[in-house]
């Protein structure tokens, strides 16, 4: 299951559970003033834990190392199309709240909805 290029601008280092060396693809993006932080699962590129059970602990290393303030940007998790035979690897993007009770939490973007913020310019940081 490799997970193509095409889902990240950038491998992101970052500590998992127990501080376990971790991997996930990522990109940033700046639309309309506000910035997206898009992680997407490696699965297995990926020594450590997945970025759903990093989650706001992911989320908070890259705001450090990218200089950004989480409470300022929407946070997305993908799962990559691995062309698998099964549903659970088909590409889907989720924005994370993570305020929001277990059950808010989650909230999958639409087609339309991923590509627009993804046909905006990349953030260098």
């Amino acid at each position: 299951m490799k997970v193509s290029p095409n889902y990240y601008d950038e491998i992101f280092n970052y500590k998992g559970e127990w501080d376990m060396p971790s991997l996930c693809g990522l990109k940033i993006r700046q639309v309309e003033g506000h910035t997206y932080i898009i992680v997407t699962e490696l699965y297995q590129d990926n020594p450590g834990t997945s970025v759903t059970y990093a989650g706001e602990k992911l989320a908070k290393q890259i705001c450090e190392a990218k200089g950004l303030v989480l409470d300022e940007c929407t946070y997305i998790e993908c799962t990559p199309d691995t062309n698998s035979k099964l549903s659970f690897y088909d590409e889907e993007y989720f924005v994370v709240d993570f305020k929001a009770d277990l059950q808010h939490r989650y909230r999958q973007l639409s087609l339309e909805e991923i590509k627009h913020i993804l046909d905006h310019k990349v953030v260098e940081r």
